[in-house]
């Protein structure tokens, strides 16, 4: 009996250890500024040009297209991995399914990371991308709204930001919509991030009030 109590201590001690290890991960993974590192590919440093910003739209206008693009799949994939590959890491080999609150701190920790960098004096980005992956590992019906309530501002108004604030109110609604039944704290997590996303958009809301804010133009380049 003694050596089943020590076995089945010494066993969560390591479950602790690796959910311990994941949350880190996370948080230093979130932190990657891909942004500011693919414009300094380009020799420009993104936090001085445009928005200031080193998210994935600011690339986009200041370095390029096909750098905006990769910066955006980058920033998701901080969020999707911490979310959905470190609980099924953390619990393999045990046959246990992975576990739901191990992927929802994983995911806030990669938001935290990529908003809060240590990295950059914790001055980072909005963290729409990287919770927009986050969304997709732990509930995924709800990303799928925000996917379609983003397309469908973006393509009405052309404002990023607008379409941006308009998927985190449509993910925190579909969240409470699809998910109290699975876990009833889950949606209060989705609603705060949600809070968080459109929080980071302050300056922007400030800009469309002002009727400043820039739109994406779709122009030919003149050859």
């Amino acid at each position: 009996m003694p050596i089943m109590f020590a076995v089945a201590n010494s066993t969560a001690c390591c479950a602790g250890s690796l959910a311990a290890a994941a949350g880190l991960a996370s948080y230093l993974l979130g932190a990657i500024p891909w942004g500011l590192l693919l414009g300094r590919l380009r020799g420009i440093d993104i936090r001085e040009t445009g928005s200031g910003n080193i998210g994935a739209t600011n690339v986009f206008r200041s370095v390029g297209k096909g750098f905006g693009v990769l910066t955006l799949l980058l920033d998701a994939a901080k969020g999707f991995v911490p979310a959905f590959v470190f609980p099924r890491l953390v619990n393999c080999g045990s046959g246990a399914e992975p576990s739901l609150r191990l992927a929802v701190l994983c995911a806030c920790l990669a938001v935290i990371g990529h908003n809060w960098p240590v990295c950059l004096k914790f001055k980072g980005g909005k963290g729409i991308a990287t919770s927009a992956g986050a969304m997709l590992g732990i509930v995924p019906a709800a990303f799928g709204f925000a996917v379609v309530a983003w397309g469908g501002a973006f393509m009405l108004t052309r404002y990023v930001s607008v379409a941006s604030i308009a998927a985190a109110v449509v993910m925190v609604a579909a969240a409470w919509w699809l998910y109290v039944d699975t876990a009833a704290w889950l949606p209060g997590v989705v609603t705060i991030l949600g809070v968080i996303a459109v929080w980071r958009h302050k300056s922007n809301i400030v800009r469309l009030r002002q009727g400043t804010e820039n739109r994406v133009e779709f122009r030919k380049e003149s050859e």
